[in-house]
């Protein structure tokens, strides 16, 4: 008996020494803190994602690239990181949210790259993020970016609230219902401005140097997004915007130049003026519909190597003398289509410098439902021009009327004989190129403007009260906006170098 309980406690003895054994750790490995393994799970993500592009953009080559495990565990760069947290998590006052330190980590990586069109959007910025160029969605219709601490409008959707409320490019907005977002990136405050439809949002805006503030009350509706518009009337000139590029703008472009072909057009006013930018494979599309075979369209740089040259193939090709409109609300993909028709398709470009976005982005989608949009290289016109921060520069600048940069005016804000502001001081303005004067244009609302106002009502058959507010607001905001688009002086000036062109063509 005493022989078999010797050979049980012998066993167990060394059954022990093999568990300690496989517990102890080995001199080769490194003993992993929970906040550490987070972090090489997120790290070992990036690098899967930042693979799976690789595979997708350059899957024609065969490439090999071999990640020894060692360098994947004991990536050094990232040990302050670990220590600061692990200080934080042991002694912080109180107990530190895991998840919203992770995201703060990766957004302070981004932060530091200095580049607003790389960002980091946890799941519900992605979701806005990914319903920008879907069918529709509900809030005001603006582009926006994120410029030195600023959130800045690159351009207002065609018939959308914000163009409709006097939205501008290049206004910078500073509150939205009262909070500020200065610091934040484009897709925080998207969420922000963004709602249902119906729902108001009042933005606080500074327009270029002036110091006045201005609040816009703005009412949030479905944005479709419908990108190309279109007419053409006797003298067979087409007369077509296209406001963004979406994944239907090139087959929409398409439908409208075939029906417009067939009715006998004889050239094209291709309006890009306040259109953000988009998928550019769009613009490439629509772009091989006017540049010659075997001619460059855009050029690609990476971060290593010489630029890719995108050339026009073959297919149905419209040659027709063209004039693009640009102006500082054009950026990215529209200027790649200007840059492209000027270039190498002889077209001539009328308006203002464009945004100047000279970059090219990647999207890459992380297992939760967030992405990581970062810049992945620059791109050139066909004659090698970066024109990032610098604009396309028209060949014919044509300045916009002084009356179509004035200020939106709030139909709830009543004005009326004895108010005095700055907001009555852009009402008579606007009166007096609608053609009915005031005896001084200043911030007095005074019996002038109240019979200036009445006689604006007659004529739009409105309740002849003097007042500013309501329909009366809406109606004389119509009316500038009708104004702007009847004298509108970019499409007079294509209009004339069409005319010159055909001039000089019968000549020939």
């Amino acid at each position: 008996m005493d022989e078999q309980n010797q050979q049980e406690q012998n066993q167990l003895e060394t059954n022990r020494e093999k568990l300690e054994q496989q517990n102890k750790p080995a001199k080769n490995y490194l003993r992993i803190k929970p906040f550490t393994l987070i972090m090489v799970m997120f790290l070992t993500i990036i690098l899967t994602a930042g693979l799976t592009i690789f595979a997708l953009t350059f899957g024609d080559k065969k490439v090999v690239e071999v990640v020894e495990t060692s360098q994947q565990n004991e990536r050094k760069e990232f040990k302050k990181l670990f220590e600061a947290y692990d200080e934080l998590k042991e002694k912080y006052y109180i107990e530190v949210d895991d998840e919203k330190i992770i995201y703060g980590a990766i957004n302070g990586m981004f932060d530091a790259l200095g580049d607003p069109y790389s960002d980091y959007m946890n799941k519900e910025e992605a979701a806005q993020f990914n319903s920008d160029l879907s069918a529709s969605f509900e809030g005001i219709g603006a582009e926006i970016q994120e410029r030195n601490g600023n959130i800045v409008v690159v351009s207002p959707i065609k018939n959308s609230p914000a163009e409709k409320a006097g939205l501008l490019p290049e206004d910078i907005i500073l509150l939205v219902d009262g909070e500020s977002i200065q610091g934040m990136s484009a897709t925080e405050a998207v969420l922000l401005i963004r709602g249902e439809k119906g729902t108001p949002v009042t933005l606080t805006i500074q327009r270029g140097n002036n110091e006045n503030l201005q609040e816009i009350t703005i009412v949030r509706d479905e944005i479709p997004i419908e990108t190309v518009y279109g007419e053409m009337g006797e003298d067979k000139i087409a007369k077509i915007q296209i406001s963004s590029f979406s994944d239907k703008t090139f087959a929409d472009l398409r439908v409208l130049l075939e029906q417009y072909e067939k009715d006998g057009m004889k050239s094209i006013i291709l309006d890009l003026r306040q259109n953000p930018g988009g998928y550019l494979s769009s613009a490439l599309d629509i772009a091989n519909l006017f540049v010659e075979k075997g001619k460059p369209i855009v050029k690609v740089q990476e971060r290593d190597g010489e630029p890719e040259q995108y050339v026009a193939d073959g297919g149905k090709k419209y040659n027709l003398p063209i004039v693009v409109l640009i102006d500082n609300g054009s950026a990215s993909s529209s200027e790649i289509l200007a840059a492209a028709l000027r270039e190498s398709s002889n077209a001539k470009i009328v308006g203002l410098t464009s945004f100047g976005k000279g970059t090219v982005q990647t999207v890459s989608y992380l297992p939760d439902g967030s992405n990581l949009k970062y810049t992945t290289g620059k791109w050139l016109t066909p004659n090698g021009n970066w024109i990032n921060e610098t604009g396309i520069k028209p060949d014919f600048e044509v300045q916009y009327p002084e009356y179509a940069k004035l200020t939106f005016i709030d139909p709830n804000s009543e004005l009326k004989v004895g108010i005095l502001s700055t907001t009555v001081n852009n009402a008579e303005k606007m009166l007096e190129v609608l053609g009915y004067s005031v005896d001084e244009v200043d911030n007095e609302f005074d019996e002038s403007t109240a019979n200036a106002v009445k006689a604006f009502q007659a004529d739009h058959e409105l309740e002849q009260t003097g007042v500013i507010v309501g329909d009366t607001t809406y109606a004389i905001m119509d009316a500038l906006r009708q104004k702007i688009r009847d004298e509108d002086p970019h499409v007079l000036k294509a209009l004339e170098l069409l005319e010159e062109q055909a001039t000089t063509t019968q000549n020939e």
